[in-house]
């Protein structure tokens, strides 16, 4: 008797420490996790959407298009209460394409110059979109509140990770950036990681199925 083949979920991201915080939050459930390299070079549309759940299905339908499989995308960005809220949707183009993380950190740093710390507070927002052949979507959504530091702190992670104090479960704010954190206390607290704890718990439930049943059950 042939052994039933995993089903499969492409992760759409042309982000390696996005990829790689989502097949961390993947392993031990019954799936088999592919990046984009499998399917030979699928090229990402521009992320033109108005809201990061619009970004997240842009993605992931076009990747759906491409290679006939389930699509987990997702969209994130920091959004800080100083600046009404910005950069939000545009975090990953904040000050013009061809910057750095580093140099967009350095970018929100100056625009806060002279901000004391009770109105630096800030928030990273995620949302993860499931898109399975048929037509049935999933929509993952989380965030997690912190402030924003004074200069660049820590070496891990991507993005504004080195400018963000997070709080953790608790309210308190901690007395490290995300990028000072290792992956596993990031991954504890974060938006993105709060947003795949919601997906890995309804993928082994049945609340999202990727194959019509129940696929992704636990692995012993």
């Amino acid at each position: 008797m042939q052994a039933r083949r995993r089903p499969a979920l492409v992760v759409a991201t042309g982000n390696p420490g996005k990829r790689k915080e989502i097949e961390a939050a993947l392993v031990g459930l019954d799936v088999e996790v592919l990046g984009l390299d499998s399917l030979g070079g699928v090229a990402l549309p521009e992320e033109n959407g108005g809201t990061y759940a619009h970004n997240a299905l842009i993605k992931a339908r076009a990747v759906l298009d491409a290679a006939g499989l389930p699509v987990l995308a997702d969209d994130s960005g920091l959004e800080v209460d100083a600046l009404n809220g910005e950069p939000g949707v545009y975090s990953a183009r904040f000050g013009g394409p061809g910057l750095s993380d580093r140099q967009r950190c350095r970018l929100l740093l100056e625009r806060l110059d002279g901000v004391p710390d009770p109105q630096r507070s800030a928030r990273f927002r995620a949302v993860l979109a499931l898109l399975v052949p048929g037509g049935a979507v999933y929509l993952f959504e989380a965030g997690v509140e912190g402030r924003i530091a004074r200069d660049l702190r820590g070496s891990g992670g991507f993005g504004y990770d080195p400018v963000f104090y997070p709080r953790g479960d608790d309210g308190r704010l901690l007395s490290k950036t995300m990028a000072q954190l290792t992956p596993e206390e990031k991954n504890r607290i974060s938006h993105r990681g709060r947003a795949l704890r919601l997906l890995r718990r309804a993928l082994a439930s049945g609340a999202a199925a990727l194959d019509g049943g129940n696929c992704c059950q636990e692995r012993n």
